[in-house]
């Protein structure tokens, strides 16, 4: 059995419990790998601790020093343009450090030592780390393979583009850039790779200086933070309901993180499991207490998939608002570079045809990416039914747009479409339970299964063909425009926060899916009694007079049943003043970070992201001035702006992800910091208080 099986949807699934095998061990000289070096900074040795024997060995005392405080895809992105731009600028000394308290060249979230049962959430071919393709000559900053062409180099067995690729392989693929990184460096610049936690970081009059974990200080002359994603202190019902666990023994509450750093190992074949969400990290979940503990999959002739079990796993009972596990990703059929959409979804288009700024998300841009959904539906639909009007259809939509949102239901009907019922409703379609009736469990379980069935027919039709699937990936592609709108203030207070409270949960309940195999297994592991989802609008308690956890569903009688272990399978919402860790805590007490408040007076919404600038993305401190010495990139800034918890670039043209990385690079590398124009911030005490929970379908990681 190849490790490797899982993503090619082979219905035979186990996996060993092993780490990857270094990929490059005892490989010759390949154009896709890094040249060898015989330089011993540059040889991909052990990660060093940089203590202050450290600096004075390896560090010339006046060059430019670039700190880069976390090495997962938005540091690793950021390191690769600083090389690239290395390879063209003028000779300069140069030492860089890559720090990261877990892994140096991957982080924590994509360590490359987690099993492989944990997957990415896209396919292999759409993801790459190097900001250009291979061009023939060996790889190099600017110039290498993507995963995709990574994996395939060195594993005979890969499934090729469209297989999903276990999160440790793609930390593998990030240290195999770094190294890269690494051994194309000029040789007046050095990398040094630093396994430690940054604590404190201190404005000084020669830069900055930065305490680890051991107490250790040294300079810098620039830091980037992509400190990724948090653990932020608990609130509200998961506090309490972790406090209920903490006084009972027998009873425990794992709280939402990577499911790899769950302690699921730990949860006896006894115990009755309760999950909150049903979205990818669940799917995780679900495997490790299955695949993970000596359970396979297997194909029927019919084709159905059975699960054949091992003993050792717990029962599963999961909830959401849905009652929905996250519906799966359609069969790709798209390269690498194609992408939906923009047609009529365009900031141009938007803010050409808005009452005013800031926007209302609702009046003002809600209305135009119906449109542009309902546009690639209805070309799909035309498509199969009578191509020959496609252009005719798409060419008058457009038209009609000049003078506002078109109405492209009655434009589909005029061209010939039979039936424009079948237009996706985002409303329903993330709450497909809402307002059903249902006599009892086995009432909903038949609703249920019915529902994953049809989700998973559309999937298999794939991403082109079928009209629904290809019309939802709009959602992940035009995420830029929403961004390019919004970010920053681009919305008035109340609207940024329904935005995020309301329509964000649903577009990454159907942006966001799943491959359609795993999708299939959590339909066999309901058939074989081991999985249980109880109900739309789950409530999760604490049931004192029980002395247990308690799950149920007022939509479906006589769900509610116990449970002794409690696991949160959402991603946590980053909020800068719930973070607890100790660099986070003394850059808001120093005044250094601030966060970002959109409005003023009791209208404002405090966001929880920190305040920077447009890019490159300086943090505003609590005079309103833009620090240029610093850079603030990804997570820490969430809800500053939208989804910047993308992982990758994608093959083709660049991406915000390579260009937010380009503009950092450059920023990082200039000896005298751009004048960027003071921002006035409101500033407010940092306190803990309850913020809106995320779906529990939560977002992809």
């Amino acid at each position: 059995m190849n490790l490797f099986d899982l993503p090619t949807g082979n219905p035979v699934v186990s996996f060993p419990r092993k780490k990857f095998a270094s990929p490059l061990r005892g490989r010759t000289q390949n154009p896709l790998e890094p040249a060898r070096t015989l330089d011993s900074k540059r040889s991909g040795g052990p990660v060093q601790h940089l203590g202050e024997k450290a600096e004075r060995s390896h560090v010339v005392e006046d060059s430019h020093r670039i700190v880069i405080v976390g090495s997962g895809p938005r540091g690793v992105g950021v390191l690769e343009r600083l090389a690239a731009r290395l390879a063209e600028g003028a000779p300069r000394r140069m030492d860089i450090f890559l720090v990261d308290a877990v892994e140096v060249g991957c982080g924590r979230i994509w360590r490359s030592d987690q099993p492989a049962w944990f997957l990415m959430n896209t396919v292999c071919g759409e993801v790459t780390m190097f900001s250009g393709p291979p061009d023939g000559g060996p790889a190099r900053p600017g110039a290498g393979p993507s995963l995709a062409q990574w994996w395939e180099l060195h594993d005979p067995d890969c499934a090729g583009p469209n297989a999903y690729a276990p999160r440790a392989l793609h930390g593998q693929y990030m240290r195999y850039v770094v190294d890269t990184v690494e051994a194309h460096l000029p040789p007046w610049a050095v990398l040094h790779r630093v396994t430690a936690t940054v604590e404190d970081l201190v404005p000084s009059s020669v830069g900055y200086s930065l305490r680890l974990s051991d107490g250790t200080w040294f300079r810098a002359d620039r830091v980037v933070l992509t400190t990724g994603h948090p653990t932020p202190a608990l609130t509200g019902v998961h506090r309490e309901l972790a406090e209920f666990a903490a006084a009972r023994p027998h009873l425990r509450y794992i709280r939402g993180d990577s499911p790899a750093d769950m302690p699921l190992d730990e949860i006896p074949a006894t115990a009755t499991v309760g999950i909150v969400g049903i979205g990818l990290s669940f799917y995780d979940i679900m495997y490790a207490l299955t695949v993970g503990r000596g359970g396979t999959f297997a194909e029927d002739p019919d084709g159905d998939v059975r699960y054949k079990p091992s003993g050792d796993e717990p029962r599963m009972l999961v909830g959401s608002r849905s009652g929905m596990p996250l519906p799966a990703r359609g069969r790709n059929q798209k390269t690498a570079a194609y992408k939906a959409g923009s047609t009529l979804f365009t900031p141009d288009i938007v803010r050409a045809h808005a009452a005013g700024a800031p926007l209302d998300f609702d009046r003002d841009v809600l209305p135009w990416l119906l449109a542009e959904i309902h546009l690639t539906y209805f070309t799909a639909v035309l498509r199969a039914e009578a191509p020959e009007r496609v252009e005719d259809f798409r060419t008058e939509v457009v038209a009609r747009s000049r003078r506002g949102v078109p109405d492209v239901l009655a434009l589909a009907e005029r061209h010939g479409v039979r039936d424009t019922s079948t237009a996706p409703d985002l409303w329903r379609l993330s709450r497909p339970f809402k307002g059903r009736p249902f006599t009892g469990v086995a009432d909903f379980d038949r609703a249920l299964v019915e529902e994953m069935r049809l989700d998973l027919e559309h999937a298999e039709r794939g991403n082109m063909d079928d009209a629904l699937k290809t019309s939802l990936d709009v959602l992940r592609d035009t995420r830029w425009v929403i961004r390019e709108l919004m970010d920053f203030a681009g919305f008035h207070p109340q609207a940024h926060r329904g935005f995020l409270t309301d329509f964000a949960p649903r577009h990454s309940f159907l942006a966001a899916g799943p491959p359609r195999i795993r999708v299939r297994y959590a339909l066999s592991l309901i058939q074989a009694g081991l999985l249980r989802v109880v109900g739309p609008e789950t409530r999760f308690a604490a049931d004192a007079g029980a002395d247990s956890f308690t799950i149920s569903s007022d939509a479906v009688p006589g769900s509610e049943v116990p449970v002794d272990i409690l696991i949160d399978a959402r991603i946590p919402n980053p909020d800068v003043r719930l973070d607890p860790s100790p660099l986070t805590v003394n850059l808001l007490r120093r005044g250094i970070w601030t966060e970002f408040v959109n409005g003023e007076g009791e209208s404002a919404f405090r966001t929880g992201g920190v305040a920077v600038t447009r890019t490159p993305f300086h943090p505003l401190t609590a005079e309103g001035q833009p620090d240029t010495g610093l850079i603030v990139l990804g997570l820490p800034t969430e809800h500053t702006r939208w989804f910047t918890l993308v992982g990758s670039g994608r093959p083709g043209p660049w991406n915000e992800f390579i260009r937010d990385a380009d503009a950092v690079a450059a920023a990082a590398l200039n000896a005298v910091p751009a004048a960027v124009p003071a921002v006035t911030v409101p500033t407010t005490p940092v306190v803990e208080e309850t913020v809106p929970a995320l779906e529990p379908e939560g977002a992809p990681v």
